[in-house]
């Protein structure tokens, strides 16, 4: 199995995100909305994806939000691995945590984004950002 990083493909922004992810960001890992992934061979949940962008490594623990995007970037080149690296430390994460709550709130507002890039009301996603 290869690293997988695994988005909502129902959401027009994190599609747009994902496309900017295979242009300019060069990793070996697959980059699949979860609509079209196996989540039990991935070991993922419906809920987990709709909640988080996922990481799912070749070996050890899966990761959420931004602890996935880190992990997506420390795979790939040097400067996106320096990037990968910065966003892992722990205060950076604390901070990037409630940014990364607000953008999934607030997606479909954001530019590509559309009525279907909207979270439900009831995801734990959209708990407020601490």
């Amino acid at each position: 199995m290869t690293e997988t990083f695994v988005y909502d493909g129902d959401c027009a922004f994190c599609t747009m995100c994902a496309r900017f992810i295979e242009r300019r960001i060069h990793t070996g890992a697959t980059v699949i909305p979860w609509q079209f992934a196996d989540l039990d061979a991935l070991g993922l949940t419906r809920a987990q994806c709709v909640e988080a962008v996922q990481w799912v490594p070749t070996t050890g623990p899966t990761s959420a939000g931004p602890v996935a995007i880190a992990d997506l970037l420390r795979s790939s080149g040097p400067v996106w691995r320096l990037a990968g690296r910065a966003l892992a430390l722990r205060p950076v994460t604390a901070l990037a945590w409630p940014a990364y709550r607000w953008v999934a709130r607030n997606r479909h507002r954001l530019p590509g984004g559309t009525a279907a890039c909207a979270i439900p009301a009831d995801s734990p996603a959209r708990r407020p950002a601490a």
